[in-house]
């Protein structure tokens, strides 16, 4: 079947299975933040932005997307030029093993767009279906206020 959507702001049109999950769509298309964690959307690892909403691609399936605006952490920053989010990652040492990360920073992209001054206990909500096994989740809530304060500042895209 033929679908049509957008990818990190490109226009995608291509040919998936009816049962092709999200996650395995996005996999092939060379986006490689994607990670398959548990398959059952417990772990977040597979974590995407549809229609600026958070979702566990690996519970989609690809004709889902049809239509709509999907975004990954390719589509948020670049090594180069990493979004203020992904440095507060960095400067905060919230990068441990980085299988998490991907969808830890889209998740908390949503909630400060949401919300540009969460509170730790509203980060922690808003992260709880994210597992990490390398880090006790202290250093991930502050890389979150610390880009809360800097979108907050003006230093946000």
């Amino acid at each position: 079947m033929k679908i049509s959507f957008e990818l990190n702001g490109e226009l995608k049109y291509l040919e998936v299975d009816p049962g092709e999950r999200l996650a395995a769509l996005l996999r092939r298309l060379g986006m490689k933040s994607i990670k398959e964690g548990c398959g059952t959307g417990d772990c977040g690892a597979c974590t995407v932005l549809v229609d600026g909403r958070a979702v566990r691609s690996c519970l989609m399936v690809a004709p889902q997307v049809q239509g709509r605006r999907v975004m990954t952490v390719e589509g948020l920053g670049t090594l180069d030029d990493p979004h203020p989010l992904q440095r507060a990652f960095l400067d905060s040492g919230a990068v441990q093993c980085g299988f998490c990360t991907p969808g830890m920073i889209l998740v908390a992209h949503e909630l400060l767009t949401r919300n540009s001054s969460p509170t730790p206990d509203q980060v922690r909500e808003a992260i709880s279906g994210n597992l990490c096994r390398c880090t006790g989740y202290v250093k991930i809530v502050d890389a979150v206020l610390l880009a809360a304060r800097w979108k907050r500042e003006g230093k946000w895209r």
